[in-house]
């Protein structure tokens, strides 16, 4: 399955209307800590492959097509840079809170490996449910790095708890060794985003793409107007 790369700037770009091939639309903004593995699981998820390293995040945002349910489906996935927390306070980029406004769903991440990106993960909660009050954008909480259990800094049940306080569902996964984990995370938010969606109204987008009516040619309606000018005068001229 082939990947779009739509953008790598700070700026979000969507595909228009007239040019997605899909009728539904999926957004996801992923947002969590420096270094927990955010575009690895963007990438894995899309690609199915796992690539160690990477440049410093800027903010990529990734398009591909998948069948949900047997509907085709685009989903658009915003990697976003990592947040940090001074004292109480989260320290997030414009983009990271355009991505939050943006998102359809939002995948908040943290490395078992480092106990200072869990400990965000109630901040980045807060700060999704501030700006969409309505509580209606699905939010999951994904630990990665579960291979790593030799530096491990962060226990399971420890997730799962905080997963229960905050209502969000809680995966444990692997980027570097384990797809189907990765792949299943994401796509349950992808089906539970179109349930929320409902039906696509088809007809309504038909109707957006049909193009405007042509302009009447303005050398035509004044040979009209000259005509029926040509024939009154005629017709007074025989009375």
């Amino acid at each position: 399955m082939k990947m779009r790369l739509i953008q790598n700037m700070s700026t979000i770009a969507e595909y228009p209307a007239t040019e997605c091939p899909s009728e539904r639309v999926i957004k996801i903004a992923v947002i969590g800590g420096s270094g927990v593995g955010k575009t690895a699981l963007v990438v894995r998820f899309l690609t199915r492959r796992f690539i160690g390293d990477y440049e410093r995040n800027a903010g990529t945002l990734y398009s591909r097509q998948i069948q949900i349910d047997g509907e085709q489906v685009a989903i658009q996935v915003q990697d976003t840079p990592g947040d940090q927390v001074n004292g109480h306070n989260l320290n997030s980029n414009e983009q990271v809170k355009r991505s939050i406004q943006w998102a359809d769903a939002v995948v908040l991440v943290y490395s078992i490996t480092d106990c200072t990106s869990f400990e965000i993960i109630s901040h980045l909660h807060q700060q999704v449910r501030r700006t969409h009050a309505d509580n209606r954008v699905p939010i999951i909480i994904v630990a990665n790095k579960v291979d790593l259990l030799h530096v491990k800094q962060v226990e399971p049940h420890q997730g799962q708890k905080l997963a229960n306080m905050l209502g969000c569902t809680f995966y444990e996964v692997s980027a570097s060794e384990n797809y189907n984990d990765v792949y299943n995370a994401f796509h349950v938010l992808c089906k539970e985003i179109s349930k929320q969606q409902g039906p696509v109204n088809t007809e309504k987008k038909r109707s957006s793409l049909i193009p405007r009516p042509k302009s009447p040619n303005m050398q035509d309606l004044k040979r009209r107007f000259k005509q029926a000018l040509s024939a009154k005068v005629r017709t007074v001229t025989s009375v």
